[in-house]
């Protein structure tokens, strides 16, 4: 989520957006939070509450003030190798890891950090410095929570579940950087000399942006891979602390035990007395999958068996089992390629891991112990079976694309949609689907006799869209491509006052099926021409990431930077018509 200019919505209304210059997602997230926990604990201070804080940090875009980037100035310097050697002869002085753990090597897709040129260096080491410093930031505010929640009545009481991590690291920024998340699921990679131009201002509200592959791959030590790579725990496994004064006494005591996120609900459920509804509303529910964790938290508990003897992991046909110890993980994709083809499962190449004996997943096994690791394998397809992995399903950036991938949507197999003044924060799948194929807006509006200014309808924002406005007098239509070009089609002439009808024809250059190809715009106002121009490629599978339909206003980010959000318009509309053809 775009942190200085976020969508959000409470219960089912939208946010209005915030008129604070300094507002940033973060802070307000905790504000709400200590807001509403001590609302209920006034209101009912005997009865339990359940608040819950998922934090956009450090999930992409890295957005953080200048203020706390400057703090973390030269931090990474030695580059991500040295790093995660650093990272991981602390992790073992403070014993969070094994004293016998093994540091994984980099993996051979990723460069070394003494291969670069100093430019590289400097932009790479500066995203990691913004990286760093939007967790450090979002460290404080979930600090202020936390608190807040303890200066409550009956505190001593109340359970504490922290996790740490969005997956492992995340590495969908690239070999390169990005200044566009969004391109890369799209299907585009980026280069570190186009990037380099805008790195004064990562962080701000100009750039999606993201640090390279291998930065993510340095903050999943001592792990191998990232996230997106279920099958091995650089892309799985999380620090989890828990605190509960009044139950737990081993006070900064470590526990071992193999858990997944799925436990943390029967073990809450254990221990508040909890008994799960069979039935719920007249419907039969699914059993829960997961086992109570609870046992752990006594202090005779260190050395007790882990009770989760397997679980399951994919993600892309990146996958992996973990049973008794034991671990097999196959690797289909690297997350930094986007683009997947030619994949064939039955050659995919699995491994194994001892993790009683090795934490890291450092030595493979896989020569040693075939029927082990065949034993696994074929528990992985029993256990993907049961819990509905299976079709497997390896494609990367067409997912992102419901009608690409025949998802049910609001917008249906309709071809013509027709939206009012006021119709804001439409999500992405619930609008007209006007991606890789023609299509018009037709927009009945009113311009007063002092003309109009602002925003007619929009969809989308810095990372991909288009917008049609009235600025200066002048009425624009601008195609956002990923946030590499802005194509700008503008009326020279002032727009007539009184009831005007514009028009803008999109006709795409694709032949049914191919995608990201090329269109020509025509712009038109009472039916004369007023502007046209082509587009080389068009964006293939999403505008955004989380920006939605907007009519006659633009809520999130602008589709570009020459008006200042809302950009409310100021004359009439009557409707805006979507016609697909």
């Amino acid at each position: 989520m775009n942190h200085w200019n976020p969508i959000l919505y409470e219960n089912r209304n939208l946010v209005p957006a915030s008129t604070d210059p300094k507002y940033y997602l973060t802070d307000d997230l905790a504000d709400h939070a200590i807001s509403w926990v001590r609302k209920v604990k006034s209101i009912a201070p005997d009865r339990p509450y359940f608040l819950y804080v998922a934090p956009g940090a450090t999930h992409a875009p890295h957005h953080v003030s200048k203020e706390w980037i400057d703090k973390f100035k030269g931090q990474f310097d030695m580059g991500w190798d040295a790093y995660r050697e650093q990272a991981f002869e602390r992790q073992k002085k403070l014993g969070v890891i094994p004293a016998n753990a093994k540091l994984t090597p980099r993996p051979a897709s990723l460069p070394a950090w003494s291969s670069l040129n100093a430019e590289q260096k400097r932009l790479y080491a500066h995203m990691m410095e913004v990286f760093a410093a939007y967790g450090a930031e979002c460290d404080q505010q979930m600090g202020r929570i936390v608190d807040a929640v303890k200066q409550l009545p009956d505190a001593d009481n109340t359970i504490f579940i922290y996790i740490a991590g969005d997956n492992g690291s995340s590495a969908e920024g690239g070999i390169e950087g990005s200044l566009n998340e969004n391109l890369f699921f799209n299907g585009f990679a980026e280069k570190w000399q186009d990037n380099i131009k805008a790195i004064d201002d990562l962080g701000g509200p100009k750039y999606f942006n993201h640090f390279p592959s291998a930065w993510a791959w340095a903050m999943d030590a001592p792990f191998q891979w990232t996230k997106q790579v279920a099958s091995h725990f650089g892309g799985t496994r999380n620090p989890m602390i828990i605190d509960w004064p009044a139950r737990i006494k081993d006070k900064g005591g470590l526990r071992s035990q193999f858990l997944h996120v799925i436990d943390i609900v029967p073990t809450l459920y254990e221990v508040i007395g909890i008994t799960p509804p069979q039935e719920l509303n007249g419907v039969p529910q699914k059993p829960i999958e997961g086992i109570s964790f609870a046992y752990t938290f006594d202090k005779d508990s260190v050395n007790a068996k882990g009770r989760r003897q397997t679980q399951y992991f994919e993600i892309g046909v990146n996958r992996g089992i973990y049973h008794d110890g034991w671990m097999a993980s196959a690797l289909s994709f690297a997350p930094w390629n986007p683009n997947r083809t030619g994949f064939d499962i039955d050659k995919q190449k699995w491994e194994l891991y001892n993790i009683d004996e090795d934490f890291t997943q450092a030595n493979d096994l896989a020569q040693k112990y075939p029927e082990k690791l065949r034993q696994l394998e074929d528990q992985w397809w029993a256990e993907a079976a049961k819990y509905n992995v299976l079709p497997l399903d390896w494609r990367a950036t067409e997912r992102f694309n419901g009608e690409l991938m025949g998802r049910p949507s609001l917008a249906g197999h309709r071809k013509t949609f027709t939206y009012y003044s006021g119709q804001i924060g439409l999500v992405n799948e619930a609008a007209p689907p006007v991606l890789n194929k023609s299509w018009s807006v037709t927009a009945d509006v009113q311009i007063p006799d002092n003309g109009a200014e602002g925003m007619i309808v929009t969809h989308g924002g810095i990372e991909g869209g288009y917008g049609l406005y009235v600025r200066d007098g002048k009425l624009s239509f601008v195609y956002n491509y990923l946030a590499r070009n802005l194509y700008t089609f503008t009326d020279q002439t002032a727009l007539p006052k009184g009831k005007v009808q514009i028009k803008v024809n999109f006709d795409y250059k694709g032949a049914a099926g191919e995608i990201g190809k090329g269109a020509s715009v025509t712009v038109m106002v009472n039916g004369t021409k007023v502007a046209s121009g082509d587009i080389p490629q068009t964006v293939p599978a999403q505008f955004t990431l989380g920006e939605g339909l907007d009519v006659g206003m633009d809520v999130g980010s602008p589709i570009d930077f020459t008006y200042k959000m809302p950009f409310k318009f100021t004359g009439g509309i009557d409707k805006v018509t979507f016609d697909l053809k």
